[in-house]
């Protein structure tokens, strides 16, 4: 069975191709309503991989790092300063191993994991420091495969460490935004309302419900919709092998119906980035942004 992180394209990302809420950043100009934006590795180089956010005239990103060295954040402020983007959340994972898929995953992601939880919850407080001297307003990950069973001795068992990770960044003036996907939204739902603090919000991934074959981003809306803060504009196809997860494909070839979702976000009064990701690295991954990018333009306006 093959085995790998979802998200070591973000690494190769930031190669190839904030609202200042808080102390930190300049205030980027103002942006009302929904505009792009794109997920992006800092890797070594944020500059690099920031310019490519800006080349491509996308106006604001989540940044994903595990490096909360004082010289990343020189690096983030710097090139955000110089090419005047909005970053809207920080993507990270935490120690520990990540693997997306169905076997493994329960076992390595977020904070269901007891063995790696500690470590992780440490390593959010120390994100959400990061964040707060950029003025990020939210940080943003997978918190692991939420068990469907309410009465599941780990369901019982996780919400605390949630809940002090939510309370952390709340007294940061943070978003903490769940990534869908690796639960149904009712499950999701029921874990922010059990934890009790009221800056959880969603991060919809359009295509994560479909990939883990969870459900469809659309139909979530009803569940969650009105949590929606973040979003990741991507497409996927259901999985049809019950060992391996779906296949994320470009935008418009996938089961995300992009029309209807952009519509009903308007009318849920959602007026938050799009920011897309593409989990495929190389020239093939840059092409498939800048058509992405021209398709959900047309249907923002």
């Amino acid at each position: 069975m093959q085995t790998f992180d979802r998200r070591d394209f973000l690494k190769v990302s930031a190669a190839a191709g904030a609202a200042g809420l808080m102390s930190g950043l300049p205030a980027a100009p103002a942006r009302k309503g929904m505009r792009l934006g794109l997920i992006v590795g800092m890797g070594n180089n944020p500059h690099a991989a920031l310019q490519k956010v800006h080349d491509l005239g996308i106006p604001s990103c989540q940044v994903s790092t595990d490096d909360f060295s004082d010289q990343m954040l020189r690096g983030i402020r710097e090139a955000v300063q110089n090419f005047n983007l909005e970053v809207t959340a920080l993507n990270t994972s935490g120690p520990g191993p990540a693997v997306y898929d169905f076997y493994q995953g329960p076992l390595t992601i977020g904070l269901v994991p007891l063995q790696y939880r500690a470590k992780r919850i440490a390593h959010f407080k120390q994100a959400s420091d990061f964040a707060k001297k950029l003025g990020i307003p939210a940080l943003h990950t997978h918190f692991g495969f939420i068990p469907e069973n309410p009465n599941d001795p780990v369901y019982k068992d996780l919400l605390p460490a949630l809940r002090e990770v939510a309370t952390y960044l709340k007294g940061n003036g943070q978003m903490m935004l769940y990534e869908t996907g690796q639960e149904t939204p009712i499950t999701l739902l029921r874990a922010i309302t059990d934890v009790g603090v009221d800056n959880q919000f969603v991060n919809l991934d359009t295509a994560n419900l479909i990939l883990y074959g969870k459900g469809n981003p659309n139909d979530a809306l009803d569940v969650v919709g009105k949590l929606v803060r973040g979003t990741h504009a991507k497409d996927g196809l259901f999985p049809t092998d019950p060992k391996k997860l779906g296949e994320e494909v470009p935008i418009g070839e996938g089961k995300a119906d992009f029309p209807k979702l952009i519509s009903r976000l308007k009318k849920l009064g959602y007026d938050g980035p799009l920011t897309i990701e593409r989990e495929i690295s190389g020239p093939r991954q840059l092409e498939d942004i800048r058509k992405e990018k021209q398709y959900l333009e047309k249907l923002i306006a």
